[in-house]
């Protein structure tokens, strides 16, 4: 994919490799939204995590282990919310696989709450079919 900035990240000027392997680059971004996140993301183009090679899935996890101790020496977060967003209705935006690393800290609003508080709000209950 030519226009793919997970393919070549240089195309997008805010972005750094922090750490690589074989199969996987670990990104962040210059100028974060939320302090400390990143991304992890196949070196192939893969639509979605249900498209990684056996290999690939090892080197995600080998490359998840070496961005925590990364983010940890550098900011000690309390913990973290590690995620995949999978095709349009699943949230994915960029249609490259990436697995979202987010440190979190105690003293946020929404600290405690995880990644399914809001899956599980009223906003989001389906219809119910009869």
């Amino acid at each position: 994919m030519e226009n793919c900035i997970f393919c070549y990240p240089d195309l997008d000027k805010n972005q750094k490799i922090i750490l690589e392997n074989d199969y996987c680059l670990y990104l962040q971004q210059e100028i974060q939204e939320i302090v400390g996140s990143g991304l992890i993301v196949p070196k192939a183009h893969k639509e979605t995590l249900f498209d990684l090679s056996d290999k690939e899935w090892a080197a995600t996890r080998d490359l998840l282990q070496q961005a925590k101790d990364y983010i940890d020496k550098d900011i000690k977060p309390d913990g973290y919310n590690v995620g995949w967003n999978c095709m349009e209705v699943g949230g994915q935006h960029i249609f490259h696989a990436h697995l979202h690393v987010i440190p979190r800290f105690i003293d946020e609003p929404m600290a405690g709450k995880g990644i399914r508080y809001l899956f599980k709000s009223k906003e989001n209950q389906r219809p119910r079919i009869l």
